[in-house]
């Protein structure tokens, strides 16, 4: 729904300056507070429905726009007032000057310890507002914050959920955002803060890899993966990542929330403890991908795992039970074997050892009978 500014460009005491974006909730100004002088952000949300259907959501959307205002963490956008005009209720808040995650993970490289750095900010933000009873609800790349210094702010703090956008399904209508959505939230059950960390597992594994671990064609197909189907162990996709991320990210993916971490304190405290490993495997990947490739150089290492290496060591190839004469592979004859084919050859050799020929059994007894024959035919003739 498009909306403009009030009469006069105010929202309460918050005069208008400029708009700087529209998003699915609603049109986000940049507006000054005449009464503090300071910028902030005016993020609006559209009453719609009748006149009933308003005064409901305007009580819960006030409800749960303090319940966020009361949040003070750095890792949380401050929510300085709330407020209506007309049939548009708006929130006054903190205006931020950076990245979402959402930007950055399409057009920035993020390094694993940059991941896992901003997935620990991210979890300690919502530590303190779990220990306060307020679930975020809509954790996903889009309202996470990267600001020019490395810090990072939760935005749509406890209302997100307010006017979510909706998405169709044949089975009816389900609220927010599907893909960072846990199983319990599919499935139309009751929610606690362990969705909050199932979202964040879901979002550190895109920053990692630069793909979603659940995808499909259509609504269905993605909640049936989200609900039924283990993600790729990140590292498979990400080869300088370190092992203790994949058991990080698996245990905040558990299907049942009872096996995730139980608090969004115990993930971040994993994900602090892990980047030691986190960076040491990245400088050992960045070292690989600097040194030059010399596979014959004396000392060098062996090769045989690098894609697209030829093996310089001569191969032997053993009969296989496939063939249907031995004697036939003795006889095959892969490659040129003179000397002056070497140009022809492909740039390596396989020497095959003829195989030895084997007594035949029948053969020797129809021998020995031939010949026994062949005698008494001659005493016959003698006698």
């Amino acid at each position: 729904m498009m909306m403009s500014a009030p009469p006069g460009g105010k929202f309460g005491r918050f005069e208008v300056i400029d708009v700087l974006g529209r998003g699915a909730m609603g049109v986000v100004y940049r507006a000054k507070d005449s009464a503090l002088g300071r910028t902030v952000a005016i993020k609006t949300i559209a009453l719609t429905g009748s006149a009933q259907e308003r005064d409901l959501h305007e009580a819960r959307f006030m409800q749960e726009a303090r319940a966020a205002g009361s949040i003070s963490h750095p890792a949380i956008i401050t929510i300085y007032d709330v407020g209506r005009e007309g049939d548009t209720a708006f929130i006054a808040m903190e205006l931020l000057e950076g990245r979402d995650l959402r930007d950055m993970i399409g057009t920035v490289s993020l390094t694993p310890s940059q991941s896992v750095s901003i997935a620990a900010s991210v979890a300690e933000g919502l530590s303190f507002a779990h220990d306060r009873g307020i679930v975020h609800r809509d954790i996903k790349p889009g309202n996470i914050m990267v600001l020019p210094d490395g810090r990072v702010k939760i935005m749509d703090f406890g209302i997100a959920h307010v006017h979510e956008p909706t998405v169709k399904t044949q089975t009816g209508v389900l609220l927010g955002s599907p893909q960072y959505m846990s199983p319990e939230q599919i499935a139309g059950q009751s929610i606690d803060h362990r969705a909050d960390i199932f979202a964040l597992g879901l979002v550190l594994y895109e920053m990692l890899t630069g793909v979603k671990p659940f995808q499909g064609e259509d609504i269905p197909e993605l909640m049936f993966k989200v609900a039924n189907l283990s993600a790729t162990p990140p590292s498979h996709l990400a080869p300088d990542l370190a092992p203790v991320i994949d058991f990080i990210i698996a245990r905040a993916l558990k299907k049942k929330a009872e096996e995730r971490y139980a608090s969004a304190a115990d993930m971040a405290k994993d994900l602090r403890d892990a980047m030691g490993e986190v960076a040491a495997a990245e400088a050992a990947g960045a070292t690989r991908a600097e040194a030059p490739t010399m596979p014959n150089a004396p000392g060098a290492p062996a090769q045989d795992s690098a894609p697209g290496m030829v093996r310089d060591e001569p191969l032997e190839l053993r009969p296989s039970p496939r063939f249907d004469s031995a004697d036939g592979l003795a006889r095959l004859s892969l490659l040129p074997s003179k000397a002056d084919d070497t140009a022809s050859r492909a740039g390596w050799t396989v020497q095959v050892k003829p195989e030895p020929r084997r007594a035949d059994l029948a053969r020797i007894v129809v021998a020995v009978c031939f010949v026994l024959a062949a005698c008494a035919a001659v005493a016959i003739v003698v006698l």
